[in-house]
């Protein structure tokens, strides 16, 4: 059975608590992604910045130039060993409110699983 070690993704985009808010807003345009993991300098794993933080910040026009993505992210994160099954991967995934969630190892971002990446896994699985 497959690992999330085993499906995630490696290179992941990832934002600073210090980076300036509407710089992850490009970064999240620019490169057609839903989420940024936040990492400090360790790449220990602090927060979140989702669409859904950013429609917030865009819609109320509450975000200024100056703010960062530290005022905006979510800091309540849902993340997952990097030896979690696929099983519960796939059930956090079908019952909770977002589309991909990070894998660490020691706090440490190591990568991230979205729902395509587990439909990949459940194709393989079939198809073996």
């Amino acid at each position: 059975m497959f690992k999330a070690k085993d499906i995630m993704t490696k290179v992941v985009i990832t934002a600073r608590p210090e980076m300036l808010i509407y710089d992850a807003i490009r970064t999240l345009a620019n490169r057609n992604i839903t989420g940024l993991p936040v990492v400090d300098a360790d790449l220990a794993l602090v927060g979140v910045l989702s669409e859904k933080d950013v429609l917030k910040t865009l819609y109320a026009a509450e975000g200024s130039p100056e703010q960062t993505v530290k005022d905006f992210m979510s800091t309540d994160v849902v993340s997952f060993d990097a030896n979690a099954s696929l099983i519960d991967l796939c059930d956090c995934l079908t019952e909770g409110n977002f589309r991909r969630v990070p894998i660490t190892e020691d706090g440490k971002l190591l990568g991230i699983v979205s729902r395509s990446d587990i439909i990949q896994a459940i194709l393989k699985l079939k198809h073996q």
